[in-house]
């Protein structure tokens, strides 16, 4: 129990501010990572709305907007990545869906979402 109390203490309980971010996003591959559990310790599922980014704390709420059509959606970090070079963020699957990326990568720009 202290161990979990101790998790519980690390995680954001709000949005945490940060400085507009344009880069590089891809894909979680659903069927390799489906179940999985991620960084928050919760497991992978393709229609929830997350992403992996390197180093904003796990629970921050952040706005993802596709450079190349304006499409945005909002999502929860709940993991670490993405691994390769020059990428900035890995989306699941609806996240993806919903702001025009068909698989690939995109150009987009991530920024605090606005408080619920």
């Amino acid at each position: 129990m202290p161990a979990l109390l101790a998790l519980a203490a690390t995680l954001p309980t709000h949005a945490e501010a940060f400085e507009p971010q344009r880069g590089i996003a891809a894909v979680y591959d659903a069927q390799r990572f489906t179940g999985r559990p991620m960084a928050n310790g919760r497991r992978f599922r393709p229609d929830h709305a997350v992403a992996a980014h390197p180093h904003l704390p796990l629970g921050t709420r952040a706005q993802v907007t596709n450079l190349r059509n304006g499409r945005s959606t909002t999502v929860t970090i709940s993991d670490r990545g993405p691994f390769i070079g020059g990428r900035i963020l890995d989306l699941s699957p609806r996240s993806a869906r919903e702001i025009g990326m068909n698989g690939g990568l995109a150009q987009v720009e991530i920024r605090p979402a606005a408080a619920r």
